[in-house]
């Protein structure tokens, strides 16, 4: 029983509980978790420099960033140690392709999904007509799980990278104080990752999930159900060289005498009728 047949029985929200419009919900339900792991970050980190002179010292230099992670944008004062003076310094690396790009893709699918769901739901004879429904979700299916699968990976790298430009060890090597020995250099705080670690496990599981469903969306196009008519042909086909087995026998049977139809009421002499009467006319 096919999804059109179920929804015809069970009425148009009972797609819900299909797998076709059951994983269509959690589509856009976990891309809301990706975009919004992400695109809302906010991290935070403290170093500190102890000068030799005490009133130079900054025991709190905090360093904020966001997303989209253009950390080269990123500045921060730290002291000299000499004097009151101070240095404007910047963070390295712009990272923010990767994370816009993995955005991107969960905000579209979020809307795709959304999209499919009220189709489902109360368009589902626009959908199925002429199969054109179906062939689209189809191929924007495919699309997107390709594409969370390279948007996830880039991510995924690209926060590594974000992960080393922010640890507090590497900051300080940039902090021109911190390479004179008589200074000390320190991290106070690092920043916490739980947000962004999770927006990657997010971005895979939509890739399993858009790949899953490839199957049930294949099964309501007609190139499913095309596939699925043939075996029925071909038993067809079977059925009618059976029926005509038995009329082939006949007639051979006619011809060359071979049948049990050809040799009725024909004995020959040499058969177990014939036999016997001929010996009997002998003697």
């Amino acid at each position: 029983m096919d999804t059109a047949n179920q929804l015809a029985s069970a009425g148009t929200f009972h797609v819900l509980k299909l797998p076709l419009g059951f994983i269509r919900v959690l589509e856009w339900l976990f891309a809301i978790f990706a975009f919004a792991t992400c695109g809302g970050f906010t991290g935070q980190l403290r170093v500190s420099v102890d000068c030799m002179e005490r009133a130079a010292s900054n025991l709190s230099i905090r360093i904020d960033f966001t997303y989209p992670f253009r950390l080269d944008e990123v500045s921060f004062e730290a002291p000299l140690c000499e004097g009151m003076m101070r240095e404007r310094l910047y963070l390295t690396g712009d990272y923010s392709s990767s994370a816009e790009f993995f955005v991107t893709i969960a905000v579209f699918t979020f809307l795709y999904s959304l999209m499919a769901t009220v189709v489902y739901i109360f368009f589902q004879n626009k959908y199925r007509e002429n199969n054109r429904g179906p062939l689209v979700d189809f191929i924007v299916t495919v699309v997107f799980s390709f594409m969370w699968l390279i948007g996830s990976s880039a991510w995924a790298k690209a926060l590594a990278d974000v992960k080393v430009a922010t640890d507090p060890d590497e900051v300080r090597l940039l902090i021109s104080a911190c390479k004179d020995e008589t200074n000390r250099c320190g991290s106070v705080l690092e920043p916490r990752w739980s947000g962004l670690n999770t927006s990657v496990v997010f971005g895979f599981l939509n890739f399993v999930l858009w790949a899953g469903n490839i199957w049930f969306v294949f099964k309501e196009t007609g190139w499913h159900k095309g596939t699925a008519r043939q075996p029925d042909g071909v038993s067809q086909k079977q059925a009618g060289t059976f029926t005509q087995q038995p009329y082939l026998q006949g007639s051979l049977g006619q011809q060359g005498g071979y049948g049990a139809q050809g040799d009725i009421g024909q004995p020959s002499e040499y058969s177990p009728v014939g036999g016997p009467t001929a010996y009997s006319n002998q003697m």
